[in-house]
């Protein structure tokens, strides 16, 4: 799994999800300001997600996820989707 498969996944699920997805980019903020996803899209993206890559967020994780950027998204599936299969192994 690279950082290209997890936005591939995020860019997706957005337009599953009826989003414009034309302007994203790992600088723009999930909620308000920015790809403006309210609190159940990005309840949904949160789940999509953590099926397509076995990983988990905390609830209070999921609360910040309106502040946080695409990148920043991104970043900490990839960190999680790293974690979980290190400790597989």
């Amino acid at each position: 799994m690279t950082d290209d498969d997890i936005m591939k996944v995020i860019l997706d699920s957005l337009r599953e999800m009826n989003y414009d997805t034309s302007g994203i980019a790992d600088d723009t903020l999930l909620g308000p300001a920015g790809a403006d996803l309210e609190s159940l899209a990005l309840a949904e993206l949160l789940v999509r997600v953590e099926e397509r890559f076995d990983v988990r967020f905390e609830d209070d994780e999921a609360e910040e996820l309106a502040v946080m950027t695409v990148g920043e998204f991104r970043a900490a599936v990839a960190e999680r989707a790293r974690s979980a299969s290190g400790a597989v192994g």
